[in-house]
């Protein structure tokens, strides 16, 4: 039924857009995933965003803490519209509640930060499973809870005085290494061809205008047929 949903739907989009539907669903990812913790600046939230979706990482997720985030229209460009969003907020301790649901997703929990056992984000090995890459504020980093739960952690190397990049271009950095290493490799991390389908009918129903109106119609076609 999903499938015939999507084919009545995407009928009213262009050809082009079906086509761009088609290709880039083959190219996304959640062997790789990025969680935000406490990210409060629109810009960088927003150009965090549009990396992932230009590397293909269908997911991310959004720990809230005193911060909302806010994603800036100008700088997304509309990248939100592609993605998976998942937000952690209203819990007692939205950071572990994050944790928690990737480890049972079978994802390892990986720190962005200096440390006494990091490696360089091209060192990281991929074969080991599932990534969920970690990024915090610039001024405070990851949290605590972060550090103290990560099973592994990385760090971008770096040759100046700076001492660390800001977290868009650190997550662009990561992202760019690990899913050129990713593509490049015999490693199953294409999506299934259901999680293809329904992110398909996302895509198409976010094209749409009031795609809950053509939804009612075609449940109506199939009740008469």
């Amino acid at each position: 039924m999903k499938q015939e949903l999507y084919d009545f739907l995407s009928r009213c989009v262009s050809d082009t857009r079906r086509s761009k539907f088609e290709e880039n669903v083959r190219q996304r990812t959640r062997y790789l995933t990025l969680a935000l913790e406490d990210i409060y600046q629109p810009h960088n939230a927003s150009a965090v965003l549009r990396s992932a979706e230009g590397f293909g990482v269908q997911d991310v997720h959004v720990i809230e803490k005193r911060n909302a985030y806010t994603v800036n229209p100008d700088v997304a460009l509309g990248a939100s519209k592609w993605l998976s969003l998942h937000k952690y907020r209203g819990e007692k301790n939205n950071t572990l509640s994050c944790i928690g649901q990737l480890r049972k997703n079978g994802y390892r929990i990986v720190a962005t930060t200096p440390h006494t056992r990091d490696c360089f984000v091209r060192d990281l090995d991929l074969r080991k499973g599932k990534i969920a890459l970690f990024f915090g504020t610039e001024i405070d980093g990851l949290s605590k809870d972060v550090i103290e739960a990560a099973d592994e952690y990385v760090r971008i190397p770096m040759y100046g005085f700076t001492e660390s990049f800001n977290i868009s271009v650190s997550a662009a950095l990561c992202l760019y290494e690990l899913t050129e290493r990713l593509r490049a490799s015999n490693i199953d991390w294409q999506l299934s061809e259901e999680e293809m389908l329904d992110i398909k009918l996302d895509w198409v129903r976010k094209t749409l205008q009031r795609p809950e109106l053509l939804e009612a119609e075609f449940y109506k076609q199939q009740s008469n047929a």
